[in-house]
């Protein structure tokens, strides 16, 4: 089996996609975190033959949707992050991960792509036993997966500065001077600002996710008023 490694930040509020306020509010923007990341868990949960894992960073506890989340969560391995940088705890959970499940390959994905199903995963996970890595851009210049066979080749990531617009040019470039040369998955778009947040809402009707970018009052999601 395979392992699904899933790296989130607990959405509090004032604390979690803070680039969404304004229009969102704190709270909302925490419940529109909440969205994404339950729609994720059971994006994973749904993927066959996985051993899901959550790299897990601040209090549930004190998260929107705390209850749901907890339930949620149920069955997962979890594993808190640890490091100085992000991209240390990247490559920290990638090493956490493969010592709790050793000689398993991992591919990794974050909470900002709601909009992620179980048949794009499993076509991840079917690539990466072809090719050992795997690789899926986001249009805003990172990445939203990072497939490897061997986990220990996640150190590459400890040097590359996150959250840049050539994150995912310069995380491809440290994977290759390390030897990994993964297989690129379809692009993504990250919800890491209401443009985004919009967008995305708008390809997911009748999601928890597109249910609470339409809660901002005066917004639009497919071009319509709420």
């Amino acid at each position: 089996m395979n392992v699904l490694l899933l790296v989130a930040k607990a959405p509090v509020a004032g604390l979690a996609k803070t680039r969404l306020c304004p229009p969102a509010s704190p709270a909302q923007a925490a419940h529109i975190a909440a969205a994404a990341l339950l729609d994720t868990l059971a994006a994973v949960r749904a993927t066959a033959a996985t051993i899901p894992v959550l790299a897990h960073t601040g209090r549930f506890a004190d998260a929107a949707y705390a209850d749901e989340l907890a339930a949620a969560l149920g069955g997962w391995h979890l594993v808190a992050q640890r490091g100085a940088t992000f991209a240390d705890r990247l490559a920290n959970a990638h090493a956490d991960t493969a010592a709790a499940f050793p000689g398993r390959p991992v591919l990794q994905i974050g909470m900002d792509t709601p909009q992620v199903r179980p048949a794009l995963l499993t076509t991840a996970l079917d690539l990466l036993a072809e090719h050992g890595a795997v690789f899926g851009p986001a249009l805003d210049g990172g990445w939203w997966a990072l497939g490897l066979r061997d986990p220990a080749s996640a150190s590459a990531l400890r040097d590359v500065p996150m959250s840049t617009d050539d994150t995912g040019r310069r995380t491809l470039a440290a994977l290759r001077e390390h030897g990994v040369r993964p297989a690129i998955l379809p692009a993504q778009r990250d919800v890491d600002d209401w443009p985004g947040a919009l967008a995305v809402a708008a390809d997911l009707p009748g999601t928890r996710f597109a249910a609470a970018v339409e809660s901002v009052d005066g917004h639009l999601v497919s071009g319509r008023p709420r």
